[in-house]
């Protein structure tokens, strides 16, 4: 079970990396997603690039434009996170 405290990574590049990549995956552009989620391309830049943190309703909006269930994205976020912590 993976829990978070104060020798956790940062969540921000974590989350980015797995939006940019899921999103490259299926072939969708920035602005193609950030129409989807009803928010500005540069709000899908700065999370792509890890300095913007989506709030919880926005991962939801950013899993349904890129086909994925939240909960099978955030078990990538987890596995990441373990990848991190291991090292």
């Amino acid at each position: 079970m993976f829990l978070l405290n104060n020798r956790n990574p940062d969540l921000k590049p974590i989350l980015g990396k797995l939006i940019k990549s899921l999103r490259l995956k299926h072939n969708i552009s920035q602005e193609d997603l950030a129409g989807l989620c009803d928010v500005d391309r540069s709000y899908i830049s700065l999370v792509e690039r890890g300095q913007n943190e989506p709030s919880v309703s926005k991962i939801f909006e950013i899993c349904n434009g890129l086909k994925i269930k939240p909960s099978d994205f955030f078990r990538l976020v987890e596995i990441e996170c373990g990848k991190l912590k291991d090292k």
